[in-house]
């Protein structure tokens, strides 16, 4: 069966784990205060290009998504966020546990604009409604889309004119800005929002996320919303020896650079079967439609996620590439198709 069903279906990179085996023995102080935290945090605010940001470090998305979005809200703020939004879809409802709702708004490409964030702005008029309080917005996107620098510079001016904050999850942020369709660097991101976190899970480590705090607002006493939320991690070395190794050279953008040529060589194999597509995506994510019968077929040779059934019945699925998945995998399940 190959297996298209995640991007971290794999341990981690033969690099990241020599590293942890090499520093295994080592003794360190615990809770994210080893000097292997240290220098990674060091290395993250390199790449970015802000010394100011505070980088703090948790083991998977949704514990950080839900660990920032409520230490940076009021109690009576709500999160705006695209219908297919991470927070809204597949985490759940631990946004809502933590008191504050996800407004959202349907969008063709899961992307949303400064258009949509006003008019959900102006619905939430006095004190009897929830009040916006942060913009909530992947890079890439639930549908591999990716923002382009002037579509953040417009959400964020948006945000900026209206008091709420934008927070950019970025579990596969490798993966958006290694796509040919992004005009996005590392560098830019503290100069567009407010938080956002690069995403290790997904893109060849064991496990872990960086989170970058650029607004001076929003640093102080971080580390106890962590621990608060079950967030700190005893052995938290674990996380600094795997952003040390990302960042330390250009590991963590070549291994988003594969997963999208691998998706790339997938999509056009498909396009060239004459399988329709949901929409081109230029990242790791493909979303191939099909027939009933088709999906019998995919079934029976690959694993993957059921995305959404047409009126039809006709099925589209999503296919996911990784910074692992070969080549000779993407051609041979081609051939077999």
């Amino acid at each position: 069966m190959f297996n298209f069903k995640n991007d971290y279906s794999e341990g981690c990179h033969p690099r990241i784990l020599d590293a942890l085996t090499r520093t295994n023995l080592e003794q360190t102080v615990g809770y994210g205060l080893d000097e292997h935290c240290a220098n990674a945090a060091n290395l993250i605010k390199k790449a970015v290009g802000c010394e100011t940001a505070h980088v703090h470090f948790l083991v998977g998305g949704t514990q950080t998504n839900m660990t920032a979005i409520s230490a940076f809200l009021r109690p009576h703020h709500c999160v705006l966020a695209a219908a297919t939004g991470h927070v809204n879809v597949h985490e759940t409802g631990a946004i809502e546990a933590t008191g504050h709702k996800v407004v959202t708004r349907p969008t063709p490409d899961g992307k949303l604009t400064a258009a949509l964030i006003q008019d959900m702005v102006d619905e939430h008029t006095d004190e009897h409604m929830v009040k916006p309080g942060l913009v909530y917005i992947s890079q890439s996107t639930e549908l591999g889309t990716v923002y382009t620098k002037g579509e953040l510079e417009s959400i964020h001016a948006c945000c900026q004119k209206n008091g709420l904050l934008l927070y950019i999850d970025g579990a596969r942020l490798a993966c958006a800005l290694t796509s040919d369709v992004c005009d996005v660097t590392l560098t830019d991101l503290p100069n567009l929002c407010d938080a956002f976190y690069i995403g290790g899970t997904k893109n060849g480590m064991l496990f872990g996320e960086a989170l970058v705090i650029v607004n001076d607002t929003l640093k102080e006493e971080f580390r106890f919303f962590i621990k608060q939320r079950g967030g700190m991690l005893a052995k938290g070395r674990l996380l600094g020896i795997q952003f040390e190794e990302q960042f330390r050279d250009s590991l963590y953008l070549e291994l988003g650079r594969h997963a999208n040529a691998m998706a790339q060589r997938l999509q056009v194999g498909l396009e060239a079967k004459g399988y329709p597509l949901l929409q081109r995506s230029p990242t790791n994510l493909v979303f191939p439609i099909l027939t009933p019968e088709q999906y019998e077929c995919f079934s029976s040779i690959a694993l993957f996620e059921l995305w959404s059934t047409l009126p039809d019945d006709r099925k589209v699925i999503r296919l996911v590439t990784s910074w692992a998945t070969k080549q000779e995998a993407v051609d041979s399940f081609l051939s077999q198709l």
